[in-house]
């Protein structure tokens, strides 16, 4: 078996994937509709849309299989988003690289596949749309050619998905997409009956860098603090910007005392950075934090209303 190589931007996809917050999602009919209209034109046993994580491929959609996942290694998407041509294989028994691959010899008993890569920002394959049979078939040109176009459809989805709740500067969610990937991670804590934690960022003296040093230097200041905020969190964690010089972070499974360590090691994350650069701003930053308990009812903007109190309480204490 031919394991799958990594695509030359991998770091970068990655970090554009997760940005996405597609990963683990309940269903949704905008995607579903491709590939219930893939099965159909094409009549196979299998339609998919497939995300190639780090260490799987998990599915979006998919339309004749209860699978939602399997390891990357085993992919033939993970192949597929090397190439930005669609991947076909007539017949995987056949195929030295595929025949003793475990989805080829035990089910689903793979024969043919046809995969094509879905982009985002033209350089990014996040994953695929790709189709499934246990009998080998071959597909004629036009075939490819309405394979490609049904791609589009699911491109799209992706790509009105990420600009729809991306904060443009900073390249992490808005406050629109911070409700909606907020929500899908309390759905999760209130299913796992764990706390989660809202957490409050305001940047320090942000109007002072914007007026002394200008909005340039502003916006490099908000880009370097969104940046750290996000690696210094959980990949499972939702960051988000929510105003000019507002972020908040949605902590799922996370006590009182674990949040208040999060926030402690941000601040020494913004420490070294400051140490480690020759910039005229220095960032530091006031936050403020609510735990909730899974059976809360607060909507979000209560949510939000009641970590901005704290962080604003924060800095009193700060100021006497």
């Amino acid at each position: 078996m031919q394991s799958p190589g990594w695509p030359s931007n991998e770091k970068s996809r990655l970090i554009k994937l997760h940005t996405t917050k597609l990963l683990d999602t309940v269903g949704e009919e905008r995607f579903d509709r491709v590939t219930r209209l893939a099965k159909r034109i094409f009549g196979v046993e299998m339609a998919l849309i497939s995300l190639i994580d780090e260490n799987r491929q998990w599915f979006k959609s998919c339309a004749g299989t209860t699978l939602t996942e399997t390891p990357r290694d085993i992919s033939f998407c993970a192949h597929t988003i090397l190439g930005e041509e669609p991947f076909i294989i007539p017949d995987a028994s056949t195929d030295q690289r595929f025949n003793d691959n475990p989805l080829v010899t035990s089910s689903p008993n793979i024969r043919f596949y046809a995969g094509v890569p879905l982009m985002l920002d033209s350089e990014f394959r996040l994953g695929t749309l790709c189709i499934i049979d246990d009998k080998p078939r071959h597909l004629t040109k036009e075939e490819i050619n309405d394979l490609i176009d049904l791609a589009k459809l699911a491109e799209r989805e992706l790509v009105t998905t990420y600009q729809a709740t991306l904060d443009e500067l900073t390249s992490i969610s808005n406050r629109r997409g911070f409700k909606e990937f907020a929500a899908q991670s309390v759905r999760h804590c209130s299913f796992a009956n764990v706390d989660y934690a809202l957490i409050y960022l305001d940047l320090n003296q942000f109007k002072e860098i914007n007026d002394r040093l200008g909005h340039s230097t502003g916006d490099q200041a908000l880009r370097d603090f969104a940046e750290l905020l996000r690696h210094s969190f959980r990949e499972s964690d939702v960051v988000a910007r929510v105003g000019g010089d507002e972020f908040v972070v949605l902590m799922s499974d996370c006590n009182q005392r674990e949040a208040e360590l999060a926030v402690e090691r941000f601040n020494q994350t913004l420490s070294d950075y400051n140490k480690q650069t020759a910039y005229e701003f220095t960032l530091s930053m006031t936050a403020g934090v609510v735990v909730c308990k899974p059976t809360s009812k607060f909507c979000f903007e209560e949510l939000l209303d009641l970590a901005d109190q704290a962080m604003y309480r924060n800095r009193a204490l700060q100021k006497a």
